[in-house]
């Protein structure tokens, strides 16, 4: 469906003139139009100096509020008469989340995107991320109904999470009046007017496309001419037709009058240009800037999510053809930038000004990027140990993991624990693949970054077939089954359910006990099953696996629609709804409310890790933690489908009683002793506390 949009799109443009675009009438719908508008709110009135901005408040996050919601409103089926939005909002809802002990929400990208031309819209070629307006998006309702949904989350003392996808727009009015050469708008991208001289180094275009790929041998040719960088270091989305991240447009007529032809810079999709974070007009600075402040002073949201930041810098490199495109220091600045602004203009009553980052990087920037930039970073450095642990029954890739963040000194507190979102289970190995060649310890051996890496994708894959450029695609749900060797998944017994949700409880479990933030889906609650692709057809055209992750769902079981309004099916779901899941002591629901019951409780989002203590069977996973009252939290998970039982010494810890913090019932142990014995069943999780 990608496809037939971006080409609906381009058709559009190209059987429409440019010369009889309205310029003024299209500046106005931009964003970068919208942001000098609310710039004038802010600047030179007091309003923006009432919060210290300097450095992230992880701490005085996490105080308040440190179990989110992971909502994506494309798959959210509305209740009977009603909007996504008023949905989302609506306080039978947050009665039974706040119940179950989750106190915030992300909603997943909600502002108009696609593309657009004189009033005609194209819809989204990348479920959101495309944004070109800063106004809600029809299909979730209104600006009005968002405002009550927010005014109603805070009222149940809960945080709402935003979107801002600071990399690129769509096709959207602002690269449109960048195409016309129209004021500073050319300085908002990553685009590059060619001489007419060095046309012919161009493609030929068809006269019904709008724009082209250039091959790699074109950007060498203009690469060097000394017009754009080179080569990337990866090709995104890569496919028969995306070989490089550039493109060439056809011959436009500026509103200056003179004819143009343009190379534009795409990390992903076509319809997605790049910002040029370092332009002398600072034209993309202030476009963001205007998000930052629709969404916070008007929308209300408390934070918001930054998307895919790690590539906000493009650099060429002398002598080589390959550009420095991937962790570049400019996407530091411009995070900081991005963090610092949207803690300074923080208008929330009880906590605001919350930024996180949801980009696999090398572990190296991620903790750049954390120094004065976003407070959490998305979780994608434990996520392989943990999903490798189930598939293998083996957590030592777990403990690998875990071990390079503590050297780097990265807590567990500054990451979003979360399981399914909207992408691709994202197998980046940013840090093994990085570094191919550097030795990394690993079950007692050496191994280079590459064995790592290979074998694990080798090893997960072999079981997670479906796979995209972005990692491997599956539900939890869809993961536990194929873990068990449940491949029929539709048509499960009720054992082989009991079995899924038991080790779907188990991930659920680590991500729960971490501190940090622990963000648990909609999806997962219902325990959604993938879509068939027969399902979804036109949406897997271009290899994207990541939409037969998204299916619809509803939480509390109030509708008969069997398709949400951004036309995903319904999912077929495991659990079910809320209501009935509470109903019953053994669902999942009722687990993770019982989890997120201790997890308040011991204030485990606030704890402090102190080690991961070796084990002689690898399928075992124990984590030690020391909890604000300066008693101690022993984590312990077995990731194998057999019972295990272990006896284990902590030198420096006397116990004098250790209690499961979830059935409040005692463990066995040696009394006023450093040795404590651990019994669990498959799959069994426990937290333990002395």
């Amino acid at each position: 469906m990608k496809k037939i949009f971006l080409a609906s799109l381009l058709l559009i443009l190209c059987s429409y003139s440019f010369e009889s675009f309205d310029v003024k009438e299209l500046e106005k719908e931009s964003i970068l139009y919208a942001s000098k508008k609310l710039a004038l709110n802010y600047s030179g009135k007091k309003a923006q100096w009432q919060n210290p901005y300097g450095n992230p408040k992880p701490s005085a996050i996490l105080e308040k509020t440190s179990v989110w919601l992971d909502s994506y409103a494309r798959s959210i089926i509305p209740k009977k008469g009603k909007t996504v939005i008023e949905t989302l909002g609506d306080p039978d809802l947050w009665k039974v989340l706040t119940e179950i002990g989750i106190d915030g929400i992300h909603t997943g990208p909600m502002k108009e995107a696609g593309g657009i031309i004189t009033g005609k819209h194209t819809p989204s070629i990348d479920g959101g991320f495309d944004r070109i307006s800063l106004k809600i998006d029809p299909t979730f309702g209104t600006k009005d109904e968002y405002i009550e949904m927010a005014n109603t989350i805070h009222s149940f003392n809960s945080v709402l999470i935003g979107d801002l996808i600071p990399g690129h727009t769509g096709l959207g009015a602002d690269f449109i009046l960048a195409l016309l050469n129209y004021k500073d708008y050319p300085g908002l991208y990553d685009l590059v007017e060619i001489d007419e001289k060095d046309w012919r180094l161009l493609p030929k275009i068809d006269k019904n496309d709008f724009a082209k790929n250039l091959n790699f041998n074109e950007v060498d040719k203009l690469y060097k001419k000394g017009y754009i960088v080179g080569k990337l270091q990866s090709v995104f989305a890569a496919g028969p037709d995306k070989i490089s991240n550039w493109d060439a447009t056809k011959k436009i007529k500026g509103a200056d009058g003179k004819t143009r032809r343009w190379v534009y810079l795409h990390y992903y999709n076509a319809g997605q240009p790049t910002l040029n974070w370092l332009d002398p007009s600072f034209a993309a600075d202030r476009l963001i800037a205007g998000d930052i402040m629709e969404s916070l002073g008007v929308l209300k949201n408390n934070g918001v999510r930054l998307d895919a930041n790690g590539y906000l810098g493009v650099e060429i490199v002398p002598g080589k053809e390959t550009a420095f495109s991937e962790e570049h220091p400019l996407s530091t600045v411009a995070t900081n930038l991005i963090s610092m602004l949207t803690r300074k203009l923080n208008f929330a009553k009880n906590i605001g000004g919350i930024t996180y980052q949801e980009l696999h990087l090398s572990i190296a920037d991620i903790k750049a990027m954390l120094e004065f930039g976003a407070d959490f970073s998305y979780d994608f450095n434990t996520r392989p140990g943990y999903t490798h642990g189930l598939i293998a029954e083996d957590a030592d890739f777990l403990r690998l993991n875990i071990s390079l963040l503590d050297k780097a000194k990265i807590p567990p507190s500054r990451f979003i624990h979360a399981l399914q979102n909207h992408d691709s289970l994202s197998y980046g190995l940013d840090e093994f693949k990085g570094n191919p060649d550097e030795k990394f310890e690993y079950k007692n051996k050496e191994y280079t970054g590459k064995e790592i890496a290979d074998s694990i994708l080798k090893d997960d894959l072999s079981v997670i077939q479906k796979k995209t450029s972005y990692g491997p695609c599956a539900t939890f749900v869809e993961l536990c089954a194929l873990a068990l060797g449940y491949k029929d998944y539709y048509n499960m017994t009720n054992d082989q359910k009991e079995k899924v949700q038991k080790a779907h409880q188990l991930l659920t479990f680590y991500n729960a006990m971490q501190p940090g933030i622990f963000m648990i889906s909609g999806w997962d609650l219902v325990g959604a099953f993938p879509l068939k692709p027969t399902q979804i057809k036109q949406l897997l055209e271009d290899g994207d696996c990541r939409w037969t992750n998204r299916g619809g769902y509803d939480l509390l079981g109030t509708s008969d629609e069997t398709m949400s309004p951004s036309k995903l099916p319904k999912a077929k779901a495991l659990y079910g709804s809320l209501p009935k899941q509470l109903k019953d002591s053994t669902s999942y629901a009722s687990f993770v409310k019982n989890m997120l019951t201790a997890r308040k409780k011991y204030k485990i989002n606030l704890a402090t890790q102190i080690k991961i203590l070796d084990v002689k069977n690898s399928s075992l996973f124990l984590s030690l933690y020391k909890l604000l009252d300066k008693s101690y939290l022993l984590v312990a998970l077995n990731f194998s489908k057999e019972k295990l039982q272990e006896e284990f010494d902590i030198p420096q810890i006397k116990f004098k009683s250790a209690k499961n913090i979830i059935t409040n019932k005692k463990e066995e142990k040696s009394f006023f002793s450093s040795k404590i014995n651990i019994k669990l069943d498959s799959f069994e999780a426990k937290a333990i506390n002395f």
